[in-house]
């Protein structure tokens, strides 16, 4: 998509930025994170999130110059564009996939004037078919040979069909329906399906099979060895199967599968969560209602992401935020550290949702970058990382910024009260003490003991963690992305470097058949692929 903004290299605000990047707010000042205010100007609200940024090394005139490379940039303009059906997914003048970028339609269900009405009426029909779907299950019309209601789903599918499916389950499993379970193959280890397979009784089983291509090599194996269980069991596959794909893919067949769920070009797997990828497990586990709750969630985000400020947009102000601490105060990586062990899967998750869409070294025009782009994110909960990698965190010499999530209330509402504080609270006490600790440091005559502070942190925090908060978290995390993409003038939406490693991998399995991997087998393996590139 051609720029018709400024670059962004070439605005007024990015040389002012410069400038102040050479003396950042010092957090290790005296009263540092309570001057003029500073904790309680520094928050950006939402109906259910909220974003505390005092102990993050910006000052009013930061966050001006940030408000301004935003305008400059035409971020919000992209935004609400990419929203309307522009295509977003191109590089100007090469090959490419060419399409509109349109994840947000999926959840664009709940106001009369949908962003691209096109599109949000597919998803309505799609939540139409997934609603007739749980209906069938839930009142037997949908049961297995013996009439016996469907009680176990297995989801299978690799990257974005499986790590932002799985990540929503872990963290809304305390909602699930009773009596159900789901379970999830994705590596083509054929350990990884052997483990599944003995745990399910394949009479009472969903196997959910997640494909936009219907030509996924991993997702395709996988499927083979189940349908070769429930055949090996006297079971129809075809009773037990359910397709989710592209609409005509080769995995669009109603021979093969008992139900088909579409999504569309206009979708990336990294972005899919909302739609059938993410609905279809999550419906039958959690049913339609919780799931119309986290879809309604995530739609909440989107319309905030529109808001031309960013002191109210929160989606733009942790991106701005973001581009802050690796751009102009050059540190390389970001650490998301959710306090909240259902969350143990959602850093996965954003790992590919980030680095797949903004791990780009050339613009939209097909240009190198003149600046770094995506930093490289990981994470793990609180408190178990406090005692693993959190010493570099605080001492280290790479400067890590971090963004905590953290919950006011649990999921189960199972605590005791030991020592005079339940749990919850001293989960909550350990997040607020290491934002403050990363922030303000501690100086100390014993060097060993000595901590430089000045390590930028924001806060994410919401009442509990349920489909509403998960939903609007999920959508956070994904405009967020997006927005930098936008500033950094880089394609977010394809990801052509995974190809080459699948075209290679096709080789080898040529080369493979029906021969021996024997020592001698595989050089020549190398050899024949790597001559052909």
């Amino acid at each position: 998509m051609e720029s018709d903004w400024k670059d962004w290299q070439n605005t007024g605000a990015y040389r002012r930025l410069l400038e102040l990047a050479r003396n950042p707010y010092d957090l290790t000042a005296p009263d540092a994170l309570i001057k003029d205010g500073r904790l309680t100007r520094y928050i950006c609200r939402t109906d259910v999130l909220s974003l505390h940024y005092a102990t993050q090394r910006v000052d009013d005139q930061v966050l001006a110059c940030l408000q301004e490379l935003a305008d400059e940039c035409g971020l919000i303009h992209q935004f609400a564009a990419m929203r309307r059906g522009a295509v977003m997914n191109s590089i100007a003048g090469f090959a490419s996939e060419n399409r509109q970028v349109l994840h947000t339609a999926c959840r664009d269900l709940f106001s009369d004037k949908p962003a691209e009405p096109a599109a949000s009426g597919q998803a309505r029909k799609e939540i139409e078919k997934v609603k007739t779907f749980l209906e069938e299950v839930e009142k037997g019309k949908l049961c297995n040979k013996q009439k016996e209601a469907f009680t176990t789903m297995v989801h299978i599918g690799i990257g974005g069909s499986d790590l932002g499916p799985r990540s929503m389950f872990e963290a809304l499993r305390p909602f699930g329906l009773q009596g159900r379970e789901v379970f999830f193959i994705s590596n083509v280890d054929p350990d990884d399906a052997a483990g599944v397979l003995r745990k399910v009784d394949l009479r009472r089983t969903l196997v959910n099979i997640v494909s936009k291509s219907g030509t996924t090599l991993e997702t395709l194996a996988n499927e083979t060895i189940i349908r070769r269980a429930f055949t090996d069991a006297g079971l129809d596959p075809s009773l037990h199967c359910l397709a989710v794909t592209g609409e005509g893919s080769p995995m669009d067949n109603p021979e093969k599968y008992l139900r088909s769920f579409h999504m569309y070009d206009y979708i990336g797997g990294r972005y899919s969560v909302t739609s059938m990828v993410g609905v279809v497990m999550l419906g039958f586990y959690l049913g339609l209602d919780q799931v119309m709750d986290f879809l309604r969630g995530a739609s909440m985000m989107d319309m905030v992401a529109e808001n031309p400020h960013i002191k109210e947009n929160m989606p733009l102000l942790l991106a701005l935020l973001g581009v802050w601490n690796h751009n102009f105060l050059e540190a390389p990586t970001l650490a998301v550290l959710p306090y909240s062990q259902a969350l143990h899967r959602f850093p996965a998750h954003l790992q590919q949702c980030d680095m797949e869409s903004n791990g780009k070294s050339v613009t939209r025009q097909g240009r190198p970058v003149s600046a770094k782009t995506g930093p490289v994110l990981w994470g793990e909960p609180g408190t178990n990382g406090q005692h693993a990698f959190y010493q570099l965190l605080h001492q280290g010499t790479e400067i890590v910024p971090v963004e905590f999530i953290g919950f006011r209330k649990s999921q189960y509402s199972e605590d005791l009260v030991i020592d005079g504080t339940t749990s919850q609270h001293k989960l909550l006490a350990n997040l607020l003490a290491q934002s403050v600790a990363m922030a303000t440091g501690q100086t100390s005559d014993n060097p060993n003991r000595n901590f430089p502070g000045n390590r930028p942190n924001s806060i994410i925090l919401a009442d509990q963690l349920n489909p509403l908060t998960m939903g609007a978290l999920l959508a956070l995390y994904e405009a967020k992305i997006v927005f930098q993409g936008f500033l950094w003038d880089i394609n977010s939406f394809d990801q052509e470097g995974v190809q080459l490693g699948k075209v290679l991998a096709g080789r080898f399995l040529k080369h493979m058949n029906g021969r021996k991997t024997q020592a001698n087998t595989l050089e020549m393996a190398v050899l024949q692929a790597t001559k052909l590139i």
